[in-house]
């Protein structure tokens, strides 16, 4: 007789690969953006309507290509895993906008948006290395590593259309 895999948290585990696919790429992807928007416009509430609009779009084509890459490899339920992906992308995305709705400064709401990616990491990376009986310090310092990198170079990038334009 077959378990019930919500029963045995078999499910969750399943998906943690579409979760973190999301979440990875939203941070990494939105924080870059989001970077670069704050320093080539400086205005917040512009910043925070670009970034919603082009995460929503990149957490739906997250979650399509999951769907493909699921059904293609015929691992895992391809509806369930592209949930999964989109899900953890717009959470991302609404946690990393929200200080730019609330701040009127755009430097100031990227600094809180960079303390939120920093959370989020951490604690992702802790349930993880918890449940998967990894170091936390290596999972936590790549991620942060690779999402940093990244704006670094959103950042540059922005101030040079800023210059251009």
């Amino acid at each position: 007789m077959r378990k019930n895999k919500v029963a045995t948290g078999e499910d969750k585990c399943n998906y943690n690969g579409a979760v973190v696919l999301g979440l990875n790429d939203a941070l990494v992807e939105l924080s870059g953006a989001l970077v670069g928007l704050s320093f080539a416009l400086m205005e917040t509430k512009t910043i925070a309507t670009v970034g919603l609009i082009t995460g929503f779009a990149a957490a739906v084509s997250m979650a399509a290509s999951e769907y493909l890459s699921a059904k293609e490899d015929n691992q895992k339920q391809p509806g369930k895993a592209a949930t999964h992906t989109g899900l953890a992308y717009l959470m991302a995305v609404i946690a990393l906008i929200t200080p730019y709705f609330i701040f009127q400064n755009a430097l100031h709401a990227t600094g809180v948006m960079f303390s939120l990616v920093i959370i989020i990491i951490a604690g992702y990376t802790g349930y993880v290395s918890k449940r998967q009986g990894i170091s936390f310090k290596s999972k936590f310092f790549g991620m942060l590593m690779i999402t940093l990198g990244v704006s670094v170079i959103s950042f540059l990038f922005g101030s040079l259309v800023k210059n251009l334009i």
